[in-house]
Order: structure tokens, then sequence, then C-alpha cells
């Protein structure tokens, strides 16, 4: 139930990233160097585990920047990764607990009815600074918890940079 309170609380949440009487708004982006070093260091993580993966990374607003898929990964991951991706910085949570969330018989369980989302493990968010400045999505590992896990990999691949 906490978790439940904690998701619904994040999603109303509007960041404060202007001043009330701004006409502006201001926000920050990963670079697509690193979208693409997290990518590749997502994908690298999967194949030492034994999974042939496809890694997507895209912007704050769902939008693409960087895409890798290893030699025997599935035709079907690139649309997963990028869903995954997407998903989580839409919902601003990471897919496997969306999935949770929106299981049926859940109060949130009609996310699944929309077009787009994809809640199956795999997507996460990326935060510097306490804002979301990319989302990174992995699909093909044999478990959507091991696509989680790659996830983290590419996401720590570049923690150091991004952290301030």
């Amino acid at each position: 139930m906490a978790l439940h309170a904690g998701f619904c609380a994040s999603i109303m949440a509007v960041p404060a990233l202007a001043q009330e009487n701004d006409a502006f708004v201001t926000f920050q982006v990963l670079k697509p160097e690193y979208a693409q070093r997290a990518a590749v260091a997502a994908m690298e993580s999967c194949r030492e585990a034994g999974y042939q993966v496809g890694v997507m990374v895209v912007d704050r607003f769902g939008i693409p920047q960087a895409y890798v898929r290893d030699r025997y990964a599935g035709l079907h991951v690139f649309e997963t990764a990028r869903r995954k991706a997407w998903t989580a910085v839409s919902f601003r949570t990471d897919t496997l607990s969306l999935g949770e969330l929106t299981a049926p018989g859940e109060m949130m369980a009609g996310i699944r009815e929309l077009s787009e989302p994809l809640a199956l493990g795999g997507g996460l968010v990326i935060e510097a600074s306490g804002s979301i400045v990319a989302g990174i999505g992995v699909s093909g590992a044999p478990g959507p918890d091991l696509d989680a896990d790659c996830a983290q990999a590419g996401i720590d691949a570049i923690m150091d940079d991004i952290a301030f």
C-alpha cells in the first residue's frame, strides 16, 4: 500500500522548475553521448550474463536518443525496449513496480488498456539532482527482473558523470 501511495504522489507531483510568475521552465536532459554509453553498458552487462538484448534510452519526454541491439537479440526487442523506457519516464517509476501496481484487480489496472505503456520490468528512470533526465529500457533477457538489472548497469556506467 505504501508503494501505491508513493506512486500516486509521484505521478501527481509537479516539479518546481521555474518561478511561479516566470513564463519559462528550465529542465535538464541527458546528452546523446551519455545515452549511448548507458545503452552500450546495459547491453554489455546482459551479454556478460549470457543474454542477447536490445536497449533504448529516451529523453525525459520519451523521445529516443540511443538504441543498441546485440547481434542475436530477438525482433521484438526494439519495440519493447522503447516502450519500457517511454513508460518509465511517462509514469516516473520503474516498470517492474508499475507491473505490480497495474496488475489485474488493482486500482490502476486500466493503465494496461492504453496503447503505449508496457508494465513489464526492464524500464528505469535516469535521475540527476532529483530530476528525471532520461529513461532506459532493456528487452531480451529471460526475465523482466534481469532486464531491469542490465538497465541498472547502464545507469551505473554513467552515474559518476551525471551525479552533481
